[in-house]
């Protein structure tokens, strides 16, 4: 086997940057030129010596986004995206359960600044750009309730 054929170096120095998920890394592989077959073999491979991990790769990821202010459902859709299956998907979202509605107050005021909206129109926008960035209904109605 030749060196150009053995995608392993490329995932290992892609998994040196950050974490990937499955699919992402297969995706960037293929993309290189390497043939799908030796990408399965190599993520097979990677995965059995736990340096790539799909669980690992979507708790970075909703807590990098979670950061960013981004709601658990726009989390959850990007990452579906990203071919993680659900089953590790939801123990990290689940796990900021309680932080969501802080998360969705953090973000809002980050946009409109501290003062609540007056209006139903100001108080409509505020709600479409929450809903936007995937918070729930019952995130918005506390932010909007004023209750600490």
């Amino acid at each position: 086997m030749h060196q150009q054929d053995d995608p392993y170096p490329r995932a290992i120095a892609l998994l040196a940057q950050r974490e990937h998920s499955a699919r992402e890394l297969e995706r960037k592989l293929c993309d290189k030129g390497f043939p799908s077959g030796r990408v399965a073999e190599c993520i097979a491979r990677l995965q059995q010596e736990r340096l790539q991990s799909d669980a690992r790769y979507a708790e970075s990821y909703v807590h990098l986004r979670a950061g960013k202010g981004y709601g658990p459902l726009r989390i959850r859709a990007e990452l579906a995206e990203r071919g993680v299956a659900d089953e590790f998907i939801a123990p990290p979202l689940e796990e900021m359960d309680g932080q969501w509605s802080e998360l969705a107050e953090q973000a809002r005021r980050k946009r409109f600044g501290n003062k609540l909206p007056q209006d139903f129109q100001e108080r409509a926008r505020q709600a479409r750009f929450l809903q936007y960035r995937g918070f729930a209904t019952e995130h918005f109605r506390h932010v909007f309730s004023g209750d600490e």
